[in-house]
């Protein structure tokens, strides 16, 4: 075991794919000589060669065009979109072709490639560095869409997401690539991409959320017990296909539910975590389902704290429900 950030984490990841299978590319905008914006794919052009890690032009809709036709033809092309705010010129090549290959094909083409992308706020990033845009891609079958926010998950689920047979979007929270460390094995291991994790026992309210919101809930339910009140908080993970059966044992288990992530509240994922659990185990509730999300606007160039779900806004919805 190494202690590692999530970025180092997701470096080592990439790292140990590309000795393992030299079917593996990695390509973007300066991912080659520079390692990133973050420097997420450091010393990886310099290991590996120009041929399986390069820079590509300005182009996020030819990054993800040519990483379909790559693996329609046997390699298995790691995609960085600089920043998740910039997808969205490639936004029809992700779902009305590399989402759809294997099913307008019938199985004669699959698309086992991965777009990795950091998404969301918490650097100061301005209106078009901080968008959290999870919810648009959640609502296409086909695509696999993948958020760690651990050291080790980051690792493990990246090298499943490259092993998939279909097309995955691995959303990291780039507010967590230097602020969290953990131990991270050595090597190759995944993490299963149907599987959500509890970071955190209690029997009294259960926070729903993933990537950076999970800090957050953690502090949260931290503050909580001080009151008397015992936060069980679970990581979702993998945001399609959703585990749905371990979120309804969990809101089964407890009776209490909170939903949280820093995405816009209106149509936003949690809504699809508050539906299931309405619609299959309304009986077991003890008290609305709350949301606590980002505002409905556009994200703000200041005020970003006041914009971000924080702890205090977590804890007024914990209590909130544990008292209804």
């Amino acid at each position: 075991m190494t202690t590692r950030t999530l970025l180092q984490a997701i470096n080592d990841g990439l790292h140990t794919v590309m000795k393992e299978d030299p079917s593996v590319l990695v390509f973007g905008e300066d991912v080659g000589v520079k390692g990133g914006v973050f420097l997420v794919t450091e010393g990886l052009q310099k290991e590996f060669g120009k041929e399986r890690c390069f820079d590509t032009p300005l182009s996020e809709d030819g990054i993800v065009g040519a990483a379909i036709g790559m693996a329609m033809n046997g390699l298995k092309p790691v995609a960085e979109i600089q920043f998740q705010d910039f997808i969205f010129p490639a936004f029809d090549q992700i779902v009305s072709e590399a989402a759809k290959l294997r099913y307008r094909s019938g199985g004669q083409y699959t698309a086992p490639m991965v777009i990795r992308t950091p998404y969301g706020g918490g650097i100061q990033g301005g209106l078009y560095h901080s968008q959290s845009g999870e919810a648009y891609f959640c609502h296409t079958p086909g695509l696999k869409v993948v958020i760690p926010s651990t050291p080790h998950d980051a690792k493990g689920l990246l090298i499943a997401s490259i092993e998939d047979p279909d097309p995955v979007l691995f959303l990291e929270p780039k507010a967590l690539y230097r602020a969290v460390k953990g131990e991270v094995p050595e090597g190759h291991y995944t993490v299963d991409l149907t599987t959500l994790r509890e970071a955190r026992p209690g029997k009294d309210v259960v926070i729903f959320c993933y990537g950076a919101m999970v800090p957050v809930a953690m502090k949260a339910a931290e503050l909580a017990s001080e009151n008397g009140i015992d936060c069980r908080v679970v990581d979702l993970r993998t945001l399609l296909p959703l585990d749905e059966e371990g979120v309804l044992e969990h809101a089964k288990a407890v009776g209490r539910v909170v939903v949280l992530h820093e995405a816009p509240r209106f149509c936003g994922y949690g809504g699809e975590i508050s539906a299931l659990i309405a619609e299959n185990c309304i009986e077991y509730m003890e008290a609305p389902i709350t949301r606590v999300a980002g505002f409905d606007t556009p994200f703000p160039n200041t005020l970003e704290h006041h914009y971000l779900p924080d702890h205090r806004r977590v804890l007024d919805a914990v209590e909130r429900t544990y008292h209804f």
